[in-house]
C-alpha cells in the first residue's frame, strides 16, 4: 500500500459539542495513521459553495441522495448563518498508507442502518428520518473524502482558502456583553505522540469540561531555538530549586567516599558550585524532550530547523481561561495533582506531564508568538502533495 495523504473535517456542530477530543482519538488510534497538519477555519461561503460543488460527482441513484445530502448540510451548517456569522470547523491532515480508506473506515457511513458506536459516525452523528424516509436530521459529525480524486480536490480547495479563512481566529465565538474573553495557550507534549493512540484526544476531553472554545490547532514541532525560548525562564528556576538537594546528595557522596565530616557552609557551598549545573542540565533534558536535541549538542546551523518531535498547540478562548485551564491541568508533577486532572490521569513525571498551559494571559501572548500559532504550515505541505 502506497503512502498517501487526505483530510477530516470535524463539524461546526461536533466542535460546539466539545466532541473534538472523542473524534481526535477515534482517528489516531483506529487507523494509525500520523496527524501531521491541522488548522482551524472559519469557512466563507464562497469555499463552501466551492466544497459543496465538489461532492455531488455521481449518477447512481442512492449514492446520489447521500452527496446531495451531504452539499445541503455544508450549505446549511458549515457556511456562514443568515447573519453572515462564521461557524468554526477543524481541518486535520493525515499521512500514512491507505490513508484514505482507513480514514473513511474509521469515520464511517453518512447513513447507516445498524449503529454500534464502531465509528465516528455511529457515535457521534446523528440521522433521522420519517416513516415515508424523508430526512429530519442530519448531522455527520466529520467530513472525509471517499475517494483519491475526491481527496485531492478537496486538500488543494482547502489549501488556497487557509490563509484568508484559517488561523488563530478572531472575533468568531459570540460573547455576553459582561464577558471579556481571555486567551491561553495549551500545548499536547511529545509523549502523547510516541506511537498513534487516543492519549492527545484523551487529554483535549478533559480540557473540553473548562466550557473554552478552540480558536486555533497547530501541529507544531519545536525547533531547539523556540524551545530555548520557551523556556527560558524556567532555567533560573531550576538552577535555584536544585541548589539545596544537590549539596546535600554531594555532601552525603563525598562524607561517605572520603570519610570527612562536612559542615553546613561547605554543603552549602557544594549546592552553590553544582545547582547551577544540575540545574542547566535538566534544563536541557526539557528542551530535548520538547524539540529532539539537547542545546549543547545541537549544530548552530541546526537550532532553527523544525524538531523531531511532534506537539499540538491549541489556543483557548473564554471567561477566564487562564484559571481554568490550569485547573484541569494539575500540578506538574503528576503525583501531586488531584484525580480527574490530566497530569494525574496522563502524566509520568515531572517533565512527562502530558501538556503545558500558560500561567497568566502575558505568557499566554509571548507563548503564542514563540510556537508561532498563526503560522500557515497547512498549505505549503498540500501543495508538495498536491500541486496546481
Amino acid at each position: 500500500m502506497a503512502e498517501e495523504v487526505s483530510y477530516v473535517i470535524i463539524t461546526p456542530h461536533s466542535i460546539r459539542k466539545s466532541r473534538t477530543g472523542g473524534i481526535l482519538a477515534r482517528l489516531i488510534s483506529r487507523t494509525g495513521l500520523d496527524l501531521i497538519r491541522s488548522r482551524m477555519f472559519a469557512p466563507s461561503r464562497e469555499l463552501i459553495e466551492r466544497f459543496a460543488a465538489q461532492i455531488v460527482t455521481t449518477e447512481e441513484p442512492r449514492h446520489r441522495r447521500t452527496q446531495e445530502l451531504l452539499r445541503d448540510y455544508l450549505r446549511r451548517e458549515i457556511a456562514p448563518g443568515g447573519d453572515g456569522a462564521r461557524r468554526r470547523a477543524m481541518f486535520l491532515l493525515f499521512r500514512g498508507e491507505d490513508a484514505i480508506a482507513r480514514l473513511r473506515h474509521a469515520v464511517g457511513h453518512i447513513v447507516n442502518g445498524r449503529t454500534t458506536g464502531e465509528t465516528i459516525r455511529d457515535t457521534f452523528g446523528d440521522y433521522l428520518a420519517d416513516a415515508e424516509g424523508k430526512v429530519t436530521y442530519f448531522e455527520p459529525a466529520a467530513l472525509t473524502p471517499p475517494d483519491a480524486e475526491s481527496a485531492a480536490r478537496g486538500l488543494r480547495l482547502w489549501a488556497d482558502f487557509s490563509e484568508s479563512d484559517g488561523g488563530l481566529l478572531e472575533g468568531i465565538v459570540p460573547y455576553p456583553a459582561d464577558v471579556t474573553p481571555e486567551r491561553t495557550l495549551v500545548l499536547i507534549k511529545p509523549d502523547n505522540f510516541r506511537f498513534p493512540n487516543a492519549r492527545p484526544g484523551g487529554v483535549i476531553d478533559v480540557f473540553s469540561r473548562s466550557g473554552l472554545n478552540i480558536v486555533a490547532f497547530k501541529v507544531h514541532r519545536m525547533s531547539v531555538a523556540q524551545a530555548e525560548v520557551f523556556y527560558g525562564p524556567v532555567l533560573p528556576v531550576l538552577q535555584r530549586i536544585k541548589r539545596d538537594p544537590v549539596g546535600t546528595e554531594a555532601r552525603m557522596l563525598l562524607e561517605r567516599e572520603t570519610g570527612l565530616s562536612l559542615n553546613e557552609e561547605a554543603q552549602r557551598q557544594l549546592g552553590d558550585l553544582l545547582g547551577p549545573i544540575a540545574g542547566r542540565q535538566h534544563w536541557e533534558n526539557l528542551v530535548k524532550f520538547m524539540a529532539g536535541h539537547r542545546p549543547s549538542e545541537c549544530p548552530p546551523e541546526r537550532r532553527e530547523d523544525p524538531g523531531t518531535e511532534t506537539c499540538v498547540a491549541i489556543v483557548y478562548e473564554g471567561e477566564n481561561a487562564v484559571a481554568k485551564i490550569r485547573q484541569l491541568l494539575g500540578p506538574t508533577d503528576p503525583s501531586q495533582a488531584p484525580p480527574g486532572s490530566i497530569r494525574r490521569e496522563f502524566g509520568q513525571t515531572i517533565m512527562i506531564n502530558a501538556a503545558h498551559a500558560s500561567d497568566s494571559p502575558e505568557n499566554a501572548a509571548r507563548e503564542m508568538d514563540i510556537v508561532q500559532v498563526r503560522e500557515n504550515n497547512l498549505k505549503e505541505l498540500i501543495d508538495l502533495y498536491h500541486p496546481h
